[in-house]
């Protein structure tokens, strides 16, 4: 019998021969069985030493007679005994390669059903958006209110045939990637894939199927920019094809087709927005909160964790059951009866894209409700579905006001934060003009970034440059200091009216 006690020697001792295989075997290459093995006979000390692949007749046979000549054993006893060590050595490394598979394997939770009913009523009360958001607050995510609850809802997404996406952005330091991944902690283990590195063309090995309605969390799109690109081919055609050349066993050149099948949900944070346009554009900006107020919540919250005061149970039992209403979620398709009534404020760029964007955010609401809502069948083909109520649209509408503000924004998140802060303390200290090196010091603003800032906002015309009568030195002022507000609500007034539309078309 094999002896694996010693993993990198193991044991084959038969009545003639003792046999060690040194340093074990490997199991990544079936097509050979490479060792290295010891030979000696029974309680002698004359040892043969040898590296071997035991699948190469050519080489056993050279080796059989070598063996035989120095340890004086007749041919017939080493070709037996090698052949009987070859079978086992196979036996023993399906059982590696097993036990590898299981390993590795994610293993899916199969819920009891006290977990199963308690997700399901959950999912079936009223208020369901608000109880949620209110769970992921106590499953540790502090503050950013609106973002946790979009963030949450992108990601229930993945179960869709048209998931969203998100790119959470802000400056270095503000929470970004904790945000991602505490929220990303309310989602199945077997549902995401965390991705911190991975090279362009290993996007291209995964198997088939292996991405399909998967949640793909890249931790920094900085480190990332070589999968970008498969990437945004998955997230707008939901599959990406590679051909390779390839040598079959018998040495012929083929060339194959390496297909993997989404659709996927794809979640990323940077503090760069115009490098990532591109993937941008096919995404849910998320603008992190960067206040004071949000500062004091999160340090009020690390102090009470320092201090033994949080009740960790409570946020493991938030956690669980957020994961367990996604894994009671069916597949289904969703109808938006009124989307031919919903229109888009006039002020949001790329309009398209967009829009799509909207249509699939409700869509992911009305999904998120399905416990809520009758299932219907369509007539011809018997296709089960759901239908969006208006309730649907207007929570929808709620949540998504500050990314189509910020869709409509000309300028970049970084910089329209500045400018909000910029105008707050003009008006806080009752001014219309302010200079460089005052706003360096007073918003403790770097000199390089404040050039950044300035040299955007004299492009847009949100500042102009001015010469002070009195000083004769040159200042700057910000042209309407309401054009935010007032864009904010154009875009409110946009969608009331829609919602307003839709209420009188289906009053009878």
């Amino acid at each position: 019998m094999l002896n694996t006690t010693n993993s990198n020697n193991y044991e084959y001792i038969t009545k003639h021969l003792e046999i060690h295989i040194l340093g074990g075997i490997k199991t990544n290459k079936l097509e050979s069985l490479r060792v290295t093995i010891s030979i000696q006979k029974v309680k002698e000390y004359n040892i043969l030493r040898q590296s071997i692949d035991l699948y190469n007749d050519n080489q056993v046979e050279k080796f059989i007679r070598k063996i035989a000549e120095r340890l004086e054993i007749g041919t017939s006893v080493v070709r037996k005994t090698l052949q009987e060590l070859t079978h086992e050595l196979e036996n023993y490394r399906f059982l590696l390669i097993s036990n590898e598979e299981q390993a590795n394997k994610i293993q899916i939770k199969q819920l009891i059903a006290s977990e199963e009913k308690e997700a399901l009523d959950f999912l079936k009360k009223g208020e369901l958006l608000k109880r949620t958001n209110e769970y992921i607050g106590k499953s540790g995510v502090i503050g950013e209110d609106i973002n946790r609850l979009l963030m949450y809802l992108i990601f229930t997404s993945r179960k869709t045939n048209n998931p969203l996406h998100c790119i959470s952005l802000g400056s270095s330091g503000t929470g970004k990637t904790h945000l991602q991944s505490k929220v990303a902690e309310l989602i199945p283990e077997e549902d995401k894939i965390e991705i911190t590195v991975l090279s362009a063309n290993a996007f291209y090995y995964f198997n088939r199927t292996e991405l399909h309605n998967k949640l793909v969390l890249i931790e920094d799109l900085d480190g990332a920019e070589s999968v970008l690109y498969p990437l945004r081919e998955l997230q707008s055609k939901k599959r990406i094809t590679k051909t390779v050349v390839h040598k079959d066993s018998k040495g012929t050149t083929k060339t194959i087709h390496l297909t993997v099948e989404g659709p996927v949900s794809v979640a990323g944070c940077t503090t760069q927005e115009s490098i990532y346009e591109d993937n941008s554009n096919r995404s849910f900006l998320l603008y992190i909160d960067e206040s004071e107020e949000q500062d004091k919540k999160i340090m009020q919250y690390q102090r009470r964790a320092s201090a033994g005061k949080l009740n960790e149970q409570a946020e493991i039992a938030a956690i669980e059951l957020l994961k367990n209403t996604q894994r009671v979620l069916k597949p289904i398709k969703v109808i938006n009866p009124f989307a031919e009534y919903l229109e888009l404020p006039p002020s949001v760029f790329k309009p398209r894209r967009t829009n799509s964007h909207y249509l699939q955010f409700i869509n992911a609401i009305t999904f998120y409700k399905q416990y809520q809502r009758e299932k219907k069948y369509h007539s011809e083909t018997g296709e089960e579905y759901i239908e969006t109520t208006i309730e649907d649209i207007e929570e929808a509408n709620e949540l998504i006001t500050e990314v189509l503000l910020r869709k409509s924004d000309t300028i970049t998140g970084a910089t329209r934060n500045h400018l909000e802060n910029l105008k707050k303390y003009l008006l806080e200290n009752n001014q219309t003009t302010f200079t460089n090196a005052e706003i360096r010091r007073r918003l403790r603003v770097k000199e390089t970034t404040l050039r950044r800032y300035n040299k955007q906002l004299l492009a847009e015309n949100y500042i102009r440059r001015i010469k002070n009568v009195k000083t004769k030195s040159y200042c700057f002022e910000v042209v309407d200091i309401d054009e935010y507000k007032n864009l904010k609500e154009q875009i409110n007034n946009a969608l009331n009216t829609c919602v307003s539309r839709l209420s009188t078309a289906t009053s009878p």
